[in-house]
């Protein structure tokens, strides 16, 4: 497997990557290592918000208009070498407005002058097939793990962190784990599902050492737009809101959404790749009950496991809702709510077509079929208020169920 040196950057292409997922960037990122590429993932957070509207129409989905205006000013930072510098361009490639990212992003980058700088793309959809990165079979392996390792840390430091007695003792555990595994990753080392399976035992057994208080905390789910739901600039940094305002937060693992695009793309493919897909659900059924288990037997809280999750949504969501993140947001509010989780925040980019469909044209359904619930609604947007929001966050925080 190949070793990624962090630090050896000269002969390689500079991949500078978006902030989109807090939690598992910094393990994701060893992923992205290659022969070729050296990634950064962008932390620049000064007047993205201006700079991507400078170059990007304000009718696109707020999530371009930070991931444009993140990269051109990196590019306008002087940090890199532009004639080796590329941007990559996650996207899940379906019928919305994120499809267009990869356009959208070339067209800014052009008009801020940096023609030179390329944009790549990462979609299983196939789009844009000459521009598509070149992904090798230890990036993916390295991907699997930095995923997993990823949602337990994130599912265990959201629950704890708000109820430590000891201030800042989940976030030492948090970074402390973080250097173990992300050492494992870029030596190539222990990246077997044997010794994942044993360090989900060994990172919930560690944090469960963390002394906290009681009562606990009420507890609301997240739930929404994968950007929005994931990254702190996106959803202008919810979770230490709900925190400061005596919360703990939980926002579903990213493997819930892996698996649910998997599932939901089924039917899309082709009878070899049906296998292959089927095979890969397998896998990640197996490493989330392991997970959930290991979480479970130190008493933390977790969603069901994908399959009893969809199961469990089947007569509160319709299937057909396969568009960005589809059905998966109604039977996340479903698993929370059935699952000692009964307050919960949606959050989505305003305009956002397939999450208003999907997500709160089904609200009104879920609250009646669920009264024991408490669902709030919040649309983030280049032009909206950060007060208008976060008021409508306490009004949850302060409902009584």
């Amino acid at each position: 497997m190949y070793k990624v040196r962090e630090n050896a950057d000269r002969e390689k292409c500079i991949l500078l990557i978006p902030a989109m997922l807090d939690a598992h960037f910094p393990l994701l990122k060893y992923a992205f290592y290659s022969k070729n590429y050296h990634p950064v993932i962008l932390k620049n957070e000064k007047d993205i918000t201006d700079i991507g509207l400078k170059y990007v129409n304000n009718d696109m989905c707020y999530p371009i208009i930070l991931n444009a205006g993140q990269m051109i000013a990196a590019l306008q930072s002087g940090k890199y070498d532009l004639n080796r510098t590329k941007l990559l361009m996650p996207t899940a490639g379906d019928a919305c407005r994120g499809s267009n990212y990869l356009h959208v992003l070339k067209a800014a980058v052009r008009k801020a002058g940096f023609p030179q700088a390329q944009v790549l793309s990462l979609n299983i959809q196939g789009l844009e097939k000459g521009e598509q990165m070149k992904l090798e079979p230890d990036m993916v392996w390295r991907a699997l793990f930095g995923l997993f390792y990823g949602d337990i840390l994130m599912l265990l430091l959201n629950q704890v962190r708000p109820n430590e007695v000891h201030k800042g003792e989940a976030q030492k555990k948090w970074k402390k784990w973080v250097r173990i595994l992300a050492c494992d990753l870029r030596e190539g080392k222990h990246l077997t599902i044997s010794r994942m399976k044993q360090n989900f035992i060994r990172i919930a057994a560690d944090f469960s050492k963390i002394e906290l208080v009681k009562p606990r905390k009420q507890r609301i789910g997240i739930v929404g737009e994968i950007y929005i739901k994931y990254c702190h600039l996106g959803n202008w940094d919810m979770i230490r809101f709900l925190e400061k305002n005596n919360c703990e937060s939980h926002t579903n693992g990213l493997s819930w959404y892996a698996m649910y695009y998997i599932d939901s793309h089924l039917s899309d493919v082709s009878k070899i790749e049906q296998v292959a897909y089927r095979i890969g659900l397998k896998l990640f059924g197996s490493l989330q009950r392991s997970m959930i288990a290991a979480m479970r037997q130190y008493g933390f809280y977790s969603m069901e496991e994908f399959q009893i999750m969809k199961k469990e949504a089947d007569g509160y969501v319709n299937w057909t809702y396969r568009t960005g993140d589809g059905w998966l947001i109604g039977a996340e509010m479903v698993g929370h709510i059935l699952h000692d989780c009964k307050k919960v925040l949606a959050v989505q980019p305003f305009g956002c077509m397939p999450n208003h469909i999907c997500g709160r044209g089904l609200y009104p359904s879920i609250q009646q079929k669920l009264p024991e619930g408490r669902i709030v609604s919040a649309d983030v947007d280049s032009g909206s208020s950060k007060l208008n929001v976060y008021n409508r966050v306490r009004m949850l925080v302060d409902m009584h169920i």
